[in-house]
């Protein structure tokens, strides 16, 4: 595994921002952290990356403890902060070299990276300009840019597109996908769309708890037996209150119906015995599938 979180607890004074965390990301996966604002994700990332400590529990990036080897976890993590803290008056070209020397990386190699980095991130046209002249979605570039330079393993990205355009936004995703391949990411976002665009797997925190830990297809492929049901001819809500189990009934068209078990029941059968003694015909059955963005909701809703 790249990253073993184990038993973490976060205490602020008396605010709980993490209560016994455990998961678990395996290499060149790439992983959605996602969860309401003030829910516990740039906390985690934090600790991950050795920029604050557990109250309790330990974390393992590559094989390495973040209390015995905290400098080793730092060299194998590149890391984009939540708010990108950039020195405004410090050239594009210049911060990275800032950034390589921090790494012990000079010399031809230093400007190796330097530019293979600016290609990457699409920062050639900017990379004269000072940070301070550049649009939000162009300091993003930068804090991309800085998070890769010394070639970690690992990314840890808090919102990593924030505040770019629909273009630059295809752009920074097909690069986190491109890194995917070689490279552990795990990283944060309100986008819905990006998870399902990126993500192998999804991780929900929700008030300091991991609330789900499973992949797209499991967190989406069915809601709770709900049910979407198309009848050959016309049936009445009055009708469908007479299958056992039923909680509620809801038309969206011309005889296609969203039925709602209650609990956690499976009214299938109960549904074909209720057709069967009312002579009618169902056309066609299946389970509703959720978005992610709806099992978000359902996971983390008060």
């Amino acid at each position: 595994m790249s990253i073993i979180v184990q038993n973490v607890t976060k205490q602020y004074d008396t605010q709980l921002a993490l209560n016994d965390v455990s998961l678990e990301i395996g290499k060149g996966e790439i992983v959605g952290l996602l969860g309401p604002n003030g829910a516990g994700k740039s906390t985690l990332m934090k600790i991950i990356t050795c920029f604050i400590p557990p109250t309790k529990g330990t974390v393992s990036v590559e094989g390495f403890d973040i209390w015995e080897h905290s400098m080793e976890v730092r060299r194998c993590v590149g890391y984009l902060p939540e708010h990108n803290p950039l020195y405004l008056d410090m050239y594009v070209k210049e911060y990275l070299e800032f950034v390589a020397g921090i790494h012990h990386i000079t010399g031809q190699e230093a400007s190796k990276r330097i530019n293979e980095m600016i290609d990457m991130t699409g920062l050639g046209v900017e990379k004269h300009k000072k940070i301070g002249a550049l649009s939000k979605g162009y300091r993003q570039r930068v804090g991309l840019a800085q998070a890769m330079i010394h070639n970690p393993s690992v990314l840890i990205l808090d919102e990593p597109t924030s505040g770019l355009d629909p273009n630059q936004l295809i752009d920074i995703r097909g690069l986190i996908r491109d890194l995917g391949n070689e490279k552990t990411v795990l990283l944060s976002t309100h986008i819905m769309q990006e998870v399902e665009a990126l993500c192998d797997k999804v991780i929900i925190i929700n008030k300091g708890v991991v609330v789900a830990n499973d992949n797209i297809e499991n967190l989406t492929k069915e809601s709770d037996n709900v049910l979407v049901v198309e009848f050959d001819g016309k049936v009445t809500i009055e009708m469908l209150r007479n299958i056992v189990g039923l909680k509620q009934a809801k038309s969206i068209k011309d005889n296609h119906w969203i039925l709602e078990p209650k609990a956690d029941l499976d009214i299938r059968q109960d549904l074909m015995r209720w057709a069967i003694n009312n002579n009618v015909i169902i056309k066609s059955m299946q389970r509703e599938e959720m978005s992610i963005e709806e099992s978000f909701q359902r996971l983390t809703k008060v």
